[in-house]
């Protein structure tokens, strides 16, 4: 591994340098920037996070329906939908493998915690415990919560159909559960005009970074993982290497490296224009290798 010291200074450079608040509009967190009330937030940041898989201009129109349908009160909404009398509201609202029913049965899960427990950091926290190491236990529990749902008055029967099932990934199933760590990420962090940071009982310490296939791809690159399958352990190894970089605020980084990797300014292939003009250029080893 290259020297960490030297990593932390290019990272940080290159995490002072990103305009984060300029990505907002390009990124699922621009939904729940649109509210203020807390428990508005939190309602459309898990949807929103859900349905955050493909590219975004194709799960953004399917939000954009969704939160039209819900109205100025997300959280009001979930706390009054009654499945029998409301999934008509849904008619025709899918994306790619979540069916109409699924997402309407995403919305009966939120409004079952909501009811019973007052808010989603709540049902969180039921599982959240300040000597774990990180948030990986608690958001089994949280997960495993949904899972144990009814939901025959959705689908007719007690079944959980691959649509859902895709909305609620498991650590203990050895998932990156990229989606639920930037919803996580979202509610934990704050101070960069990007995370809200209503979520303040649990420190940013404990987060595990969302790991997708650009993020993955980079911190191979910049020697934050070995490991070649992105899967919970490549996401907790990388973790802990930032952890040797920010020991408070590890995932910081993670806004601005995922959007290198989306927005194409890291290309999948080295190119000498794009590899000299990154702030990683110097820790990248494709990078380095390139300009050989």
């Amino acid at each position: 591994m290259q020297n960490l010291q030297f990593i932390k200074e290019s990272l940080d450079k290159f995490y002072k340098s990103y305009n984060l608040t300029e990505r907002i509009n390009s990124d699922p967190i621009e939904f729940p920037h649109r509210y203020k009330r807390p428990e508005d937030i939190e309602v459309v940041g898990f949807i929103s996070s859900a349905l955050a898989y493909g590219n975004v201009t194709l799960f953004k129109p399917v939000l954009e329906r969704i939160f039209g349908v819900m109205g100025k009160s997300p959280y009001d909404f979930t706390l009054h939908f009654e499945p029998k009398k409301d999934s008509s509201l849904f008619k025709g609202i899918k994306y790619r493998m979540n069916k109409e029913e699924d997402i309407v049965c995403l919305i009966y899960l939120i409004s079952r915690a909501v009811k019973e427990l007052g808010s989603l950091k709540q049902l969180f926290l039921n599982f959240y415990s300040p000597t774990y190491d990180d948030i990986g236990p608690a958001l089994s529990g949280f997960v495993d919560y949904f899972l144990k749902t009814d939901t025959a008055v959705v689908y007719g029967k007690k079944v959980y159909p691959f649509g859902l099932l895709q909305f609620l990934p498991s650590p203990a199933k050895g998932s990156t559960c990229k989606r639920l760590n930037m919803f996580l990420r979202w509610m934990v962090r704050s101070g960069d005009g990007v995370d809200f940071g209503i979520w303040n009982e649990i420190p940013p310490s404990k987060l595990i970074i969302p790991l997708d296939t650009h993020t993955a791809r980079i911190c191979r690159h910049i020697s934050l993982t070995k490991r070649k399958n992105a899967d919970w352990k490549m996401a907790k190894e990388i973790t802990e290497n930032l952890k040797s970089l920010d020991p408070d605020d590890p995932v910081k980084y993670d806004f601005a490296i995922c959007h290198l990797g989306i927005s194409g300014e890291c290309p999948s292939i080295p190119s000498i224009d794009k590899c000299n003009n990154c702030n990683l250029s110097d820790i990248c080893l494709p990078a380095l290798e390139a300009v050989r």
